[in-house]
């Protein structure tokens, strides 16, 4: 139906058609969506259903089963191609967040959150395979930074309107929800038709792909998704319940870390490609550590509103570094595990997102403060891990316990 175009003769079209092109419009689309829906979902759900950190656990939960069921993408990728895989879901991830005012209650918003959740793992799982294919490995740490900025800035926009169309305008939250996820859709739409598909240079395996010496990368992983989803679920949570924020309050605080990505990601990918994945993510998990610690502060020690709103900005940013776990896999992996290695990544990723959300969350009704602290030790096992990366990652040398292979005689 479309136009075949091999990776390498990808210089030939015009830029607007070309993978990199196409790699940065669907870093515009997927946060307009799901941004916009994360913007909006707290005081959403507070105020027209009602939700209190159990039932707000519960929603996140839900919305993690996806990501669980992500090693599904090897199942469709034998049937569907990467690239339009990832465009449907990104559509799919649209049409659902323009949809989430239009049912206000606790059934009705788990199945919309399903949906939504489902356009998203799953864009996730097949850009990031694409990523990893289409970026050459000594420009994907500052590609991948440009395209985290790149996504900041289209967020960044969507946030500035809500900021000032919000009480100027008296908006509600279906039009908001229909802006923003319809956005989504439509450029989905336009990447479908105006790009060709283009064939990566290695065939993608289509079977479940574990191998023993990425075990460092599936642990990191596995931590990475159980640390994430206390700063996703609670962190904003706590901004709205415990110091009564806005939308307009909380958005403006979204903007700020936006601005803080904008600026910041490119140099977070020059930092990769100049000081390495392992100290990259020793510095990331450190600083985490430090970060859950002062949120437990807060409601230990009774800790201002000041000091927690620039610790969700550093926290946010401290989770940019997370693009060094990237390119620390695509060093060490065989071409052709991209695409379901990812999928299994994700798998890994979101094992501990289906039931710790649901847990923390009657764990948030007792004590809001040892969700934190649980969430410091957790940022310590992955700093321990970081510690295994070896300073030059590569096959047959994926962790310091690995004996790098030896050089062929000559």
């Amino acid at each position: 139906m479309f136009r075949k175009i091999p990776i390498d003769d990808a210089h030939l079209l015009p830029w607007w058609r070309r993978p990199i092109t196409l790699l940065f419009l669907m870093a515009l689309a997927m946060p307009i969506a799901f941004n916009t829906w994360s913007a909006l979902l707290n005081n959403f759900v507070i105020e027209v259903a009602d939700f209190d950190g159990s039932d707000i656990g519960l929603l996140h939960t839900v919305r993690e089963i996806p990501g669980f069921l992500a090693i599904g993408v090897i199942f469709l990728l034998l049937f569907i191609r990467e690239q339009v895989l990832g465009l449907v879901s990104l559509a799919l991830l649209g049409v659902a967040t323009a949809m989430t005012a239009y049912f206000p209650t606790m059934g009705g918003i788990l199945m919309i959150t399903m949906l939504s959740s489902i356009g998203f793992h799953y864009y996730e799982t097949v850009n990031q395979s694409l990523q990893l294919q289409w970026l050459d490995k000594k420009r994907a740490p500052k590609t991948l930074g440009w395209l985290v900025a790149a996504g900041s800035a289209a967020t960044l926009l969507a946030y500035g309107i809500i900021v000032l169309g919000w009480k100027r305008f008296d908006w509600d939250y279906s039009v908001v929800y229909l802006a923003g996820g319809g956005i989504t859709a439509l450029i989905a739409l336009y990447c479908f038709v105006a790009f060709p598909q283009f064939e990566g240079r290695t065939p993608q395996a289509r079977k479940m792909v574990l191998k023993k010496r990425y075990w460092l990368y599936y642990a990191m992983q596995f931590m990475a998704g159980a640390r994430r989803q206390i700063f996703v679920v609670f962190a904003g949570f706590m901004m709205v319940e415990r110091f009564g924020f806005d939308v307009h309050e909380i958005t403006a605080l979204y903007l700020i870390n936006l601005v803080a990505n904008m600026v910041i990601a490119p140099l977070i990918g020059e930092a990769v490609s100049r000081f390495g994945e392992r100290r990259t993510l020793i510095f990331e998990y450190a600083g985490l550590v430090i970060v859950f610690l002062a949120y437990g502060g807060i409601y230990f020690f009774g800790w201002g509103i000041v000091l927690a709103a620039t610790l969700y900005v550093v926290d946010h940013l401290l989770f940019s570094l997370a693009l060094a776990l990237k390119t620390y896999f695509q060093k060490i992996a065989d071409p052709e595990d991209m695409a379901p290695t990812a999928a299994v990544a994700f798998t890994i990723n979101h094992i501990a997102a289906v039931f710790l959300p649901v847990l923390l969350g009657l764990l948030w009704l007792v004590s809001p403060g040892a969700v934190f602290v649980l969430a410091a030790l957790m940022a310590s096992v992955s700093l321990g891990l970081a510690l295994l990366i070896p300073r030059h990652p590569e096959k047959g040398n994926e962790t310091r316990l690995t004996r790098p292979l030896a050089a062929p005689a000559q």
